[in-house]
């Protein structure tokens, strides 16, 4: 088995050497950093093959526990390398079985996840299940692709006013234990886009407009973009402050306005 690609806290990594066959490739920027916890329920990998097909997967485990920081890591290295091979929608599923059943103890952890597979020249598709998200930037504007899946997403779909659906933003209606195909969300974004994977400690703990500037400032750099986003996640009210983890899918050639 390959050594999970955890990140250490504060920790960041970029892997672009150049493509084999001297073609463009995705160039891929990645960082985390651990919340207020002080030990960490976040992990990420990614996965080129030979032929320049990508998977990524950003893992966010729901809660603390031993079991929980043991495996996560080893979810997002399997995720990302399935996705890479067979696509989006089988890494975050074998992730999910990963995670469907208990151990012999009797511990079940959970987490949320949101899995990408990307090819030079080709839309990247996104799968994911609960509140972690997928973002596009196709060099003006940024766009969110992913729809959280939780209560408060599923209150406003039925017409509850923001203030009061707000409330239950922290209820999640889908998790990688309780993942199926039928419940696995999924989308494209568009041929040329940049994609930003992201754990709701970046978020919801940066403002969209905070997130679009830091965007546009670094857009050119996968690498110092992840580390931007994950810098910028600030405590809230009460000094408590979320993992944050951030991948950045750069398509390797210039961003494609309007696509």
């Amino acid at each position: 088995m390959p050594t999970p690609a955890r990140i250490s806290p504060s920790a960041t990594g970029s892997t672009n050497p150049p493509s084999a066959g001297g073609g463009s490739r995705i160039l891929i920027g990645y960082a985390t950093r651990t919340g207020t916890y002080g030990t960490s329920a976040d992990a990420a990998a990614h996965f080129t093959t030979a032929d320049l097909s990508v998977g990524a997967a950003v893992v966010d485990g729901i809660g603390h526990s031993d079991a929980l920081h043991t495996l996560v890591p080893h979810v997002a290295v399997t995720a990302a390398r399935i996705a890479a091979v067979s696509g989006a929608p089988a890494g975050l599923l074998t992730g999910g079985g990963m995670m469907s059943t208990a151990d012999v103890d009797g511990a079940r952890p959970n987490a949320v996840a949101v899995v990408a597979h990307a090819r030079p020249g080709s839309p990247t598709t996104i799968c994911w299940t609960g509140d972690s998200r997928a973002s596009g930037w196709d060099g003006v504007r940024l766009t969110a692709y992913t729809v959280d899946q939780t209560v408060a997403t599923y209150l406003l779909e039925a017409g509850v006013a923001e203030e009061i659906a707000a409330g239950f933003r922290s209820r999640l209606k889908g998790s990688l234990a309780e993942v199926v195909p039928e419940t696995a969300s999924k989308v494209l974004i568009p041929a040329g886009q940049l994609v930003i994977l992201t754990s709701d400690g970046i978020h919801d703990q940066v403002l969209a407009d905070v997130m679009e500037a830091l965007v546009h400032q670094h857009q050119d750099d996968p690498q110092a973009l992840a580390e931007a986003l994950v810098a910028a996640a600030a405590a809230d009210g009460t000094g408590y402050r979320d993992d944050a983890t951030a991948i950045v899918l750069h398509p390797g050639s210039g961003l494609h306005p309007g696509h």
